[in-house]
């Protein structure tokens, strides 16, 4: 599947990582399905990751949150058991990884009952959150000032 978003990079300004991130995703392999997880989103800035770990102990799993990343590993010692009649367990080692947005942060993680979940916060920084812009009257600002640098070249 070829995606080009061309004509959109041309008209948008800040959304770059976005659109590389639809592009690497379109250029993938097929996605791997081990272990199966499920999104959840628990309130407005509160996500929840939940994978199914059966077998993993918690010294198996490995997270590892970067900006804008989260991986999830489990490492399986990969010792053939002979008494095995059947394997239907899925016993193998595994990489996921989920692309988090900005101010995304792991909040927790817990493993129960072969459930690895992971609790996932947006934490928005006060100096980035909308704020009210309170509306003078008068002259602007490059007016007042034009007068009095004005007089300042001329000194």
């Amino acid at each position: 599947m070829r995606l080009d978003l061309t004509p959109y990079r041309r008209s948008t300004i800040g959304f770059d990582r976005l659109f590389d991130l639809l592009e690497t995703n379109a250029r993938a392999s097929a996605p791997e399905n081990y272990p199966p997880f499920n999104l959840e989103r628990v309130a407005d800035d509160r996500y929840r990751i939940t994978l199914a770990v059966a077998g993993f102990t918690r010294d198996e799993i490995e997270i590892t949150a970067q900006q804008n990343l989260l991986l999830v590993s489990g490492k399986k010692d990969e010792r053939a058991n002979a008494n095995f009649l059947h394997v239907g367990i899925a016993n193998r080692s595994f990489e996921r990884r989920f692309e988090l947005a900005d101010f995304v942060f792991v909040e927790d993680a817990r493993l129960n009952d072969g459930l690895l979940v992971i609790d996932l916060v947006r934490e928005v920084p006060e100096a980035m959150k909308p704020k009210s812009i309170a509306i003078r009257t008068g002259a602007p600002f490059a007016a007042v000032d034009a007068p009095a640098a004005d007089e300042a070249q001329a000194a």
